[in-house]
């Protein structure tokens, strides 16, 4: 049996209540981040290969133990070639140059403004330069997002780089099927939307949601950061993110107040969602494809690089944020939207994408195994929580859940806290023996120097 160690948040068959969930930051501070991790956990599930997630620990230490129990260490990445992500990158390459099995990068991006402008990147580019130099010594090829990553590498002279995607749009093998459910969209449209700070802070997303809202009571706004699941669930707002009042997760917010706001932990509920939906738009890249993996409609608002090439890629209907209209209406982003490319040529980029997989020694399960059956009847077993929504009550069963793990939680740290005096106290008693010994030694030094001097004295005296 080979196993391989991803890294990831959690085992896609991790159930955990949502307190724990937020507290473990099982998302990497972005449930996106779980659509891509958990596709290629299945996709890589054969008879044959067991996989282990690695909960996103960059242990260097632990490479001795990583190499004699796994048999090649994969890693999904997203937008890792940025400023913010370079000592994660660092510590990733420091664990890489300490293994000595196979390595493989699945759907690593540079993320650049919407010009693709890379000069912001050019400070990090050693960085860059070591890890996909490690890279490259485990592998034989490195998988990159799109044709701006894959340009980016090469312009710094690695060769070895294929444009794979990102393995969440592989997430059901060569199959993908998208259609719009109605010739458009009217009031009573379901519609989720979707957006990041930055893009609804800055990039004038905030007015499109308001006047969305004001025209479909029906709208769904789906956050992703880690922020706005605490903001939904516990009404944290001391965050920064907690003065972006204009984020539909904020409490001031009308759609947070309307309970049309959810952040979800586990994919298998957030596609589960959409599948009811009859539109999904926004910036988020993940969000949406969260949607189109569930048969949904989805348009992107690319906003950046790492959303605009991904989008090209898939050929995923998308618009610039920055060219659409403040009084833009999805209904007209809907008529629009053609998913015939999307869908038609979804099989060759999937026989690119195994291709890959192939070169790099690495079998999947719809090739090698049973098309990932057994597991999706593992999930479907299981009982995951419901997406996180805003917290607008106060019922009993509401209050009894939160306050029961935050008791939980203060027994925990107590019995932390005890653990700890009694280790400081066992130290301080180690303190004082080691301070009387260091009295003592002094003395007993010069002693022994007197006792053992004479006798080396009268040795060495030279005879008569």
């Amino acid at each position: 049996m080979k196993r391989i160690l991803l890294r990831s948040g959690k085992s896609p068959f991790d159930v955990l209540p949502v307190e724990e969930a937020l507290h473990r930051d099982v998302i990497a501070t972005n449930s996106g981040n779980l659509i891509f991790s958990d596709a290629a956990h299945k996709i890589l599930t054969t008879p044959d290969t067991e996989v282990v997630s690695n909960s996103m620990r960059t242990e260097v230490a632990a490479a001795g133990r990583i190499n004699e129990e796994y048999d090649a260490f994969v890693v999904p990445l997203a937008n890792a070639f940025r400023p913010t992500f370079e000592p994660a990158l660092q510590r990733l390459t420091r664990l890489i140059n300490k293994l000595r099995i196979p390595v493989v990068v699945l759907g690593v991006g540079a993320q650049a403004g919407i010009d693709q402008d890379t000069a912001r990147l050019k400070a990090m580019e050693p960085t860059v330069r070591a890890f996909c130099s490690a890279v490259l010594e485990h592998s034989a090829s490195i998988g990159v997002r799109g044709e701006f990553t894959e340009k980016y590498l090469t312009d710094m002279g690695f060769r070895d780089v294929e444009v794979i995607g990102c393995p969440s749009m592989f997430l059901h093998g060569d199959r993908l099927t998208v259609e719009k459910r109605a010739p458009s969209l009217t009031p009573e449209s379901r519609i989720a939307v979707n957006g990041s700070h930055t893009a609804v802070r800055s990039g004038g997303l905030h007015r499109i949601i308001t006047r969305t809202h004001a025209h479909y009571p029906n709208l769904r706004y789906i956050g992703q950061n880690l922020t706005d699941a605490k903001q939904l669930y516990w009404r944290d707002v001391n965050s920064s993110a907690g003065r972006v009042t204009q984020m539909p997760t904020h409490p001031d917010h009308p759609m947070y107040r309307e309970d049309k706001v959810r952040v979800y932990m586990d994919p298998v509920t957030w596609m589960d969602d959409l599948r009811d939906f009859d539109y999904s738009f926004g910036s988020r890249i993940h969000g949406n494809i969260a949607a189109l993996l569930a048969g949904t409609p989805a348009t992107v608002l690319a906003f950046d690089s790492r959303t605009l090439e991904l989008c090209r890629y898939f050929e995923i209907p998308h618009r610039l944020l920055s060219e659409v209209p403040a009084d833009l209406d999805p209904a007209d982003l809907y008529e629009e939207a053609d998913f015939g490319p999307l869908t038609g040529n979804h099989r060759e980029r999937f026989e690119r994408f195994t291709g890959f997989l192939d070169k790099n020694g690495l079998q999947n399960t719809f090739t090698h195994g049973d098309g990932g059956a057994a597991f999706d009847k593992k999930l479907r077993s299981l009982t995951f929580p419901a997406g996180v929504r805003p917290w607008n009550d106060a019922d009993l069963a509401s209050l009894t859940s939160r306050f029961g793990w935050l008791q939980q939680r203060i027994g925990e740290v107590e019995a932390h806290n005890t653990e700890l005096k009694r280790e400081l106290a066992r130290n301080r008693a180690g303190a004082k023996v080691a301070a009387k010994a260091a009295m003592v030694t002094p003395s007993i030094y010069r002693r022994a120097r007197r006792a053992v001097g004479k006798p080396l004295r009268r040795a060495l005296k030279p005879s008569k």
